[in-house]
């Protein structure tokens, strides 16, 4: 998949969210969105799948413009999965799941779908939810559910707002490490917005890291985040090490003398980065 977003802007009431959005992405690829709350990281992935309409400059998917794809077609190419679920399914699992099949699907097409909502199901280690009903559901067990709605729609791009958040560490690595290869396996794009700087770092192809509502830089894990990035845009010290081939942010807690406590390799207040 290729995506141009040329000079992209967004505002609400004349109120600027984005300005000056200049990315191309091609896939397969993972990708992570890193950046503080409130600089335009959801909006940019709304503008990318016609959630919301960007004010200036133009998306562009295969070299198509996305305000001229149907929604429908737009469904068969996009899918996209929200930060938390706040919709109140009276459905099974298995039924809720099935939902993202419906770009897809036809008259006679369900046992096709059905077998493509178990495959996932399989996929995400979520089997033993198919016949649960949606709301009896935990919060991370909502989010596996909705991870899988939008893996078994089978888009070429698929936009996920921060997909671990209410999972615990074992099960965000496990979801990344799955979203990441999924991408590869798949031959998909894979766009993820994340507040987890090292698990970005440790599966990420390419990193965008936005700051006051453009992109402050983007390229590899290594070229991205660094101690001067994360000090403009997050505002805290920090040391990056390498670990396993990758950077790995540590926070480093500044004293009243102005000392940085975690900038000696056997400091005990060193403090990783988690979401």
């Amino acid at each position: 998949m290729h995506v141009i977003i040329d000079d992209v802007k967004f505002e609400y009431t004349s109120v600027p969210v984005l300005h000056d959005i200049n990315l191309e992405l091609r896939g397969p690829k993972f990708v992570s969105i890193l950046g503080p709350n409130g600089v335009g990281k959801s909006t940019l992935i709304h503008c990318i799948n016609k959630i919301l309409k960007a004010t200036g400059g133009s998306v562009l998917i295969e070299g198509t413009n996305v305000d001229a794809i149907s929604i429908r077609d737009m469904a068969k190419i996009v899918g996209y999965v929200p930060c938390t679920s706040t919709y109140a399914f009276p459905l099974s699992v298995v039924d809720t799941i099935l939902m993202g099949r419906h770009p897809h699907s036809t008259w006679k097409s369900k046992d096709s779908d059905l077998d493509k909502v178990y495959d996932v199901l399989g996929l995400m280690n979520i089997k033993h939810l198919a016949m649960r009903s949606f709301n009896e559901l935990s919060a991370g067990q909502h989010q596996k559910v909705m991870l899988a709605r939008g893996i078994v729609q089978e888009p070429r791009i698929l936009l996920l707002d921060e997909p671990t958040a209410n999972l615990d560490i074992k099960h965000q690595m496990e979801v990344t490490r799955l979203l990441r290869d999924l991408s590869i396996e798949k031959n998909m794009l894979v766009i993820i917005i994340s507040h987890d700087i090292n698990i970005a770092a440790k599966y990420s192809d390419l990193v965008i890291l936005m700051h006051e509502g453009t992109i402050y830089s983007v390229g590899t894990p290594y070229e991205v985040i660094t101690e001067k990035n994360l000090k403009t845009v997050y505002e805290v010290d920090s040391r990056v090490i390498t670990d396993e081939g990758r950077p790995h942010v540590i926070l480093c807690e500044r004293t009243d003398e102005g000392d940085r406590i975690g900038d000696t390799a056997n400091s005990t207040d060193e403090m990783p980065i988690l979401s």
